[in-house]
């Protein structure tokens, strides 16, 4: 069966983005004029993405009007004549077909994933995407997991290379080589390591493709934490420990955490060095700022 739904899991509270995001959901904070979740959806569906669940919490009905179509605005653009603007509003909600779903509480990334069992054939395997981390376009990220999942229908992960002093962030890796370029078979999950711990540089960019198995095991995951919580990362472990393949893709250039500010203000700055509209008058402006430092 092809990869035709995602999951988009944006409950989190976004704390470190405070006071931003007290009032607004951090997966609508703007790389340039776009929020960081759109440019997601989109690859997403540039990747053959049909249908979009949300997992929602408190506060993210700013994600749902989004996705949603505005008709005041387009009425308001079409009587002004910005026929452009308006084919780009109009665009947004035909991306996909969506879906919403709360997640009442916060009990883990299993959990909220759960919680949009109920638009998941319990035969599919589905693309997850936790939207705090940005891969370039260019590396076409979604597409070759798809693709991976399709030639060795298993468990696919995202990965980016960090330095090693950051490796505690993050959930990070250890691996061996396959015999395809930037594929590489998963054996070990260590979620926040201590630097010397950390079996590599390897980190979980937070997007995955979860097969009916995974899934199945999430329902009776236990938290290795003790605190409750189901944790994808969890039913990894246990699926890597009985030798179970899981597949990571290496990325071809760096992605940014834009869940971390400098990661963000980075997303921002390469986002808008790439506009040709914008990047001129950008560098001028970054270049100066150089100068009288």
């Amino acid at each position: 069966m092809p990869i035709k739904k995602a999951i988009f899991c944006v409950a989190g509270a976004g704390t470190r983005f405070l006071p931003a995001t007290k009032a607004q959901p951090k997966e609508m904070l703007p790389i340039v004029d776009k929020p960081i979740i759109q440019y997601l959806v989109e690859e997403a569906v540039e990747a053959g993405i049909e249908e979009i669940i949300f997992v929602t919490g408190r506060g993210k009905a700013a994600i749902e009007n989004h996705f949603d179509k505005s008709a005041e605005l387009e009425y308001s653009l079409l009587q002004k004549n910005k026929i452009d603007k308006l084919a780009e509003v109009e665009k947004i909600s035909q991306l996909a077909n969506f879906a919403y779903v709360r997640q009442p509480v916060q009990q883990g990334d299993g959990h909220a994933l759960l919680c949009a069992e109920q638009f998941i054939d319990p035969t599919e395997s589905v693309l997850v995407v936790f939207p705090d981390y940005l891969m370039p376009k260019s590396n076409k990220t979604l597409r070759k997991m798809i693709d991976i999942y399709r030639e060795h229908r298993s468990p696919v992960i995202a990965l980016d290379e960090v330095p090693m002093e950051a490796v505690s962030k993050y959930g990070v890796i250890d691996f061996k080589t396959t015999d395809q370029d930037n594929v590489v078979q998963i054996q070990k999950f260590v979620e926040k390591p201590k630097q010397e711990d950390a079996p590599s540089n390897l980190i979980n960019a937070g997007y995955s493709i979860l097969t009916p198995e995974v899934l199945r095991r999430l329902k009776s995951s236990e938290s290795t934490a003790g605190d409750g919580e189901i944790r994808i990362a969890d039913a990894f472990v246990n699926l890597c420990a009985e030798g179970n393949e899981i597949f990571g893709l290496k990325p071809t250039q760096h992605g940014y955490d834009c869940g971390d500010k400098v990661g963000f203000l980075k997303a921002t700055v390469d986002m808008a060095l790439s506009r040709d509209d914008l990047k001129d008058e950008f560098m001028e402006f970054l270049q100066d700022r150089l100068k009288k430092k």
